[in-house]
């Protein structure tokens, strides 16, 4: 019996030493500043927060945001930091799910002492976020969510990307406008916040706009047959179908939709922006538009600095999740370089008095609903790869 406490006390002692394991975060740049509030004279960094999606369904974007949060974080850094402080970053995986990023948000304000949350790209995920920096009085700057709903959980809540009714809007103008498209169906992702608003905004203005919505169909995220809905939508005889959802269900759809022949054009918005979308869809997407807030092959000079200094530090191209994340974290830095001290309080009021930041996507001003005004641009793929259509401004 005597012996077997030795062994019990070592098992136990592994099984704590796993949990902890697990519970440690994905990546860590560096160890906790001093405090939330304000760090101490002698703390060298000052600590921010991240949550995103790096495994899970929506991973490439959560590895994307990394990388352009990264990539911000060493400029930032190389020309001084903040105040002559360097800035860190704590980050945690929401592995795409509303609860692990509410439970990483509460980890980085009551452990880690974070002044600053970044993320997410999902605005399912971002609200259960938002509601938890809300309560604790901590700035978050969500860099890719576009649900209305992310910035109205309260004013510690901001974001650098426009929100869907802006890009609903620009489909709805670009469908009926430019391609002459006069009736539309819809296929939208039941489970996304993010994709019901957008059929939503996307209904309104096509119709306000003289068009009609024929048939609307939905699915789950996760799904691999949608052959029931795109048979249902092609009996409604559409010019176009409206998908608002996330790379990895559109390629397949689109492969789908191909194949019960459906050769009419495919419209989307910045959920489809990754290059695994064109892996996924193969050649089934050759002739479809979609909004993003940049486009790669644009000839403007911040533009094709940042896309040059990306593909050298990480070996391929930009997507809209790292260039915004990018943005962001340029915000971040510059509210707090303002900012009389760098309490909550302070620091929001610092970042919603942001205007006319000039970022890789263009100019960047928040309104009084802390979002941002910007222009959006529509792309359309051909030859397997998303080439520059058109602007358009707020």
């Amino acid at each position: 019996m005597r012996r077997c406490v030795p062994v019990l006390l070592a098992v136990l002692t592994s099984c704590l030493a796993a949990c902890e394991k697990k519970a440690s975060p994905v990546a860590e740049a560096a160890p906790r500043a001093a405090s939330a509030e304000a760090p101490s004279a002698e703390a060298q960094e000052v600590l921010l927060g991240e949550v995103g999606s790096l495994t899970g369904a929506q991973a490439v974007f959560g590895v994307s945001s990394r990388n352009g949060f990264d990539m911000a974080m060493r400029e930032i850094n190389a020309a001084g930091g903040v105040k002559g402080k360097k800035l860190a970053l704590r980050v945690y995986d929401s592995q795409g799910r509303a609860e692990d990023g509410a439970q990483a948000v509460t980890r980085l304000i009551t452990r880690d002492k974070v002044l600053l949350i970044l993320g997410e790209v999902s605005s399912t995920v971002s609200m259960a976020m938002a509601e938890k920096a809300q309560a604790a009085g901590v700035p978050m700057i969500s860099h890719a969510a576009t649900n209305p709903g992310v910035t109205e959980k309260g004013d510690y809540i901001f974001r650098i990307c426009f929100i869907d009714p802006f890009q609903g809007y620009v489909m709805a103008k670009f469908a009926r406008e430019a391609l002459k498209l006069g009736e539309v169906a819809l296929l939208l992702d039941n489970k996304s916040d993010y994709s019901m608003g957008l059929g939503e905004v996307f209904t309104k203005d096509f119709t306000r706009l003289g068009g009609r919505i024929l048939a609307t169909e939905t699915y789950a995220q996760g799904d691999t047959d949608f052959r029931a809905q795109l048979t249902a939508l092609k009996q409604s005889r559409p010019q176009a179908l409206f998908i608002p959802g996330y790379y990895t269900d559109v390629g397949l759809i689109a492969r789908q939709a191909r194949e019960l022949g459906l050769t009419l054009p495919l419209l989307g918005t910045d959920g489809w922006e990754a290059e695994t979308l064109f892996e996924l869809a193969g050649s089934a997407l050759e002739g479809s538009y979609f909004s993003s807030p940049y486009a790669m092959d644009s000839p403007e000079p911040r533009m094709r600095a940042f896309v040059q200094a990306y593909r050298a530090q990480y070996a391929r191209a930009p997507d809209t999740s790292a260039v915004l994340a990018y943005e962001a974290t340029k915000v971040a830095a510059e509210a707090l370089e303002r900012a009389p001290d760098w309490s909550g309080p302070s620091l929001r009021d610092a970042i919603a008095k942001t205007r006319d930041f000039q970022g890789v996507t263009g100019t960047i001003s928040l309104d009084a609903q802390r979002n941002a005004v910007k222009p959006a641009v529509v792309l359309q793929v051909r030859d397997g790869k998303a080439e520059f259509v058109t602007t358009v401004h707020p």
